[in-house]
């Protein structure tokens, strides 16, 4: 007990509207005066203890209280739901310049009718190009959300695993590093847990996380088989939900038409048929990856290369519309979308990428939601790197992969909530 009586309580200040809690304004002075009156009670060598070991609980809670109060205030995340949306090899110089006009031709880019193209895709400034190319990101996400990866204004976006294709780029996205056991696209099970896998881990996302992929191989590069996520890529018909008249016709058109890539339908049915579960299921977490930018850039076909990020586009305009109409998603999900790898320069690279173009490291980031800062278009920033996607992605909706899996990349803080300074 105190035998002096000069040591009496302190007395904090009460928000006596709020429980009995001390107030925001109170908590630095209150801090301080638990702090002024510990020192004088320690020093003054009058402190009686009744029972051993008091003094210690006394100094500890002392202590707890005053890191307590000078703890940062919990940051608020409206974030429920997550989408990520990848688009295969879409080079970060469309995205933000449009059209290249060294592709824009028969002889570099393929294309039959270059009056055509242009009139689509053609304008005078690059910003008005990437408008007429991707009205939604630029007139949704440049407004209200924020880009990465535009080189020529000092923001780079790169991958990490050194390789420049699309399994150690997916794995890298999703896993939150590379691995150098993951050195082909070949269908073998991916031996790293996903943030998908991790996230469905836990009570509050279990069978509430979904995947759809244009391309087959997606099964092993998220390993369902061990994982138990839901995926559905390639030709598989989705049989998982009840059916319906528009849910039967995507399941024919995946087997009745015919299959220009053998590993992947058109994007279209992979989008609809993802749409499809998005509204009977509503997971709380959705991945979607479409095929064909690359498929036509492998190909050597500019316009349809442009054509199939126009409708990639179109996609996300899509998804963004129902989400703000349905009240479980609005004003609580973060849209992402990104690609899996870059490609290299006109007249000749851009048809390709990998370890021998450089340059085909260089992706392209865009995140739209409640709780990430409209500060759009971004530049002169440090770069971001695809690995840290993954941690991104789970600190949204509350979640500290980083922590879990030491060797992922850590989130991008400048697209989440900051504290309260008050």
């Amino acid at each position: 007990m105190l035998n002096n009586p000069n040591l009496a309580r302190p007395n904090l200040a009460i928000d006596s509207s709020s429980a009995g809690l001390i107030t925001r304004r109170s908590r630095r002075a209150s801090a301080v005066t638990l702090r002024a009156w510990l020192a004088r009670a320690l020093s003054s060598g009058k402190i009686m203890i009744h029972r051993e070991g008091c003094i210690a609980v006394f100094a500890w809670a002392v202590l707890f209280t005053q890191v307590s109060l000078f703890a940062a205030p919990p940051v608020s995340y409206k974030t429920q739901n997550v989408i990520l949306v990848m688009t295969d090899g879409l080079r970060w110089q469309e995205v933000f310049s449009g059209a290249d006009p060294a592709l824009m031709n028969k002889e570099a880019g393929g294309v039959a009718d270059v009056e055509a193209l242009k009139k689509a895709y053609w304008r005078d400034t690059p910003e008005a190009r990437r408008q007429a190319l991707m009205p939604f990101l630029w007139s949704v996400v440049g407004r209200q959300g924020q880009l990465f990866g535009n080189r020529k204004i000092g923001s780079d976006a790169y991958v990490t695993n050194g390789l420049n294709f699309s399994y150690p780029g997916y794995s890298e996205t999703l896993c939150g590093f590379p691995d150098s056991r993951i050195d082909s696209n070949d269908k073998k099970p991916n031996p790293n847990v996903t943030v998908l896998e991790w996230l469905a881990n836990k009570v509050q996302f279990k069978n509430k996380i979904a995947a759809f992929a244009a391309w087959d191989t997606f099964p092993y590069i998220l390993n369902a088989q061990r994982s138990g996520l839901m995926v559905n890529a390639g030709y598989d018909p989705l049989k998982v939900i009840p059916s319906t008249p528009r849910l039967d016709l995507l399941n024919r058109l995946k087997a009745e038409l015919p299959q220009v890539w053998d590993e992947e339908p058109f994007d279209a049915i992979t989008f609809n048929t993802a749409v499809e579960y998005l509204k009977a299921r509503k997971p709380r977490v959705l991945y979607l990856s479409l095929g064909e930018t690359d498929d036509w850039a492998h190909a050597g076909n500019y316009t349809e290369y442009l054509n199939s990020a126009h409708r990639a586009d179109a996609d996300l305009k899509a998804l963004w519309d129902f989400i703000q109409s349905s009240s479980e998603y609005r004003g609580r999900t973060t849209l992402i979308f990104s690609p899996d790898h870059g490609r290299g320069d006109a007249p000749v690279d851009w048809k390709s990428h990998g370890e021998k173009i450089p340059d085909s490291k260089y992706i392209w980031m865009a995140f739209v939601g409640p709780d990430t800062p409209a500060l759009g278009e971004r530049s002169k920033v440090s770069p971001v790197t695809q690995n840290r996607i993954a941690a991104t992605l789970a600190a949204l909706l509350g979640e500290d992969y980083a922590a879990a899996v030491k060797k992922a990349g850590k989130p991008i803080s400048d697209v989440l909530p900051v504290a309260d300074p008050r």
